[in-house]
């Protein structure tokens, strides 16, 4: 699949009077936003898109939806769908609360029987009872998405494509839309996500699409992808990664966070035992070498770091692959997602080499504390 835009350079009346009848390449250029792009998502699967801005993902998006077509190639899908891709698309800004519901909900396919047997609950879900009655022009930018996204999610589809919308509202709006859509994929509905957090990704998708410049680069394991999309932000390309590992001569081929019983697992409740995985390669024999990992925050804070040396592990003669297990008995972190990244050097050859967010897992926990570590608190108070 293949999507083309023509670029117009004279957007304006005196450029285009100037340039009338010359239809030069000087004046306009055609823009290929996805390039021969291909795949297929099975029915039930959580899909994130990937990429830094401009790399075509909200393009892709629309042409999944048929909100624009495609210019060469096609795409087949079935069941009922819902776009959340530009939040109150159909909302008229004089008329009131309820007389949007109806309209845009009519514009998402539903009828006036399934509205009014729907009507509570999206007006409900959205919080904005008080103002129902009041024209949208007059909501704030919460309220009007708020209202444009409980619309959305009512109207019970097969497919959802959501793009970046997680991304505004307050955090505590942002959680209940992470939960309704998490309920959705409880439910076999399929879901392709366009989304910049590595935490919302982590959190919900069963496998990741990144693009550059309109084509994929990566499709696959989710922690792989976030490890990719790192690249690309970065600016790491495949040939640097080629580069640095044919360089190094022991290299980090993945980094895995397994459970007590050896299981991957991508989430884990607070103090839970739980392994850091590195596989090895060598390139020839090496005597002195060392391994490690970290654990970090999505924002790239270090909460905790380990290596070989560190615990003065003795180490036999490294000669081919290699698997290094990082056991940690009791990793008491706070509530959130965590990326692990694993590194290997030779000291005396110079050169190291590692995976940056070569696997991702979230943490749960009961304990009513903030921030990436927990502990039990007791309260005592004396008045005086």
């Amino acid at each position: 699949m293949r999507k083309r835009f023509r670029v117009r350079r004279d957007n304006n009346l005196k450029d285009r009077i100037v340039h009338l009848g010359r239809q030069g390449k000087q004046h306009r250029e055609d823009f290929v936003a996805v390039k021969d792009v291909t795949f297929e998502i099975e029915a039930g699967t959580t899909v994130a898109l990937m990429g830094a801005n401009g790399s075509g993902k909200s393009t892709l998006l629309k042409l999944i939806g048929g909100i624009v077509s495609p210019s060469s190639g096609s795409v087949e899908t079935r069941g009922r769908m819902a776009a959340l891709l530009e939040l109150g698309a159909g909302f008229h800004p004089d008329l009131s609360g309820r007389e949007n519901i109806y309209l845009n909900a009519s514009i998402l396919g539903l009828t006036r029987a399934e509205i009014d047997d729907r009507f509570d609950d999206i007006v409900e879900f959205s919080g904005i009872g008080d103002f129902i009655e009041t024209a949208v022009k007059f909501y704030s930018s919460g309220m009007y998405v708020r209202l444009a996204f409980s619309v959305a999610i009512h109207t019970d589809p097969d497919i959802l494509l959501v793009d970046e919308v997680l991304a505004v509202g307050d955090e505590a709006f942002q959680r209940k839309c992470m939960d309704r859509i998490a309920r959705f994929r409880a439910e076999g509905c399929t879901i392709i996500l366009v989304s910049h957090s590595a935490q919302q990704v982590a959190e919900l998708c069963d496998r990741g699409i990144v693009l550059r410049n309109g084509a994929v680069v990566h499709d696959g394991d989710v922690d792989e992808a976030i490890g990719v999309l790192r690249d690309v932000l970065d600016g790491r390309d495949d040939a640097t990664a080629a580069e640095s590992a044919e360089s190094a001569p022991i290299t980090v081929s993945s980094v895995e966070v397994l459970d007590a019983q050896g299981a991957r697992r991508r989430a884990f409740t607070s103090a839970e035992t739980l392994t850091v995985r590195l596989e090895l390669q060598a390139r020839h024999e090496i005597d002195r070498w060392a391994a490690g990992f970290s654990v970090n925050t999505p924002l790239g804070h270090m909460v905790f770091a380990s290596n070989t040396d560190l615990l003065r592990s003795e180490l036999p003669t490294l000669s081919g692959p290699a698997t290094v297990d990082f056991c940690v008995e009791a990793l008491h972190l706070g509530a959130g997602t965590y990326h692990v990244h694993g590194n290997a050097v030779a000291p005396d050859e110079g050169g190291i080499h590692g995976i940056a967010h070569g696997a991702t897992f979230t943490v749960q926990t009961e304990l009513q504390t903030l921030g990436t570590t927990t502990a039990d608190v007791a309260v005592v108070v004396r008045t005086h």
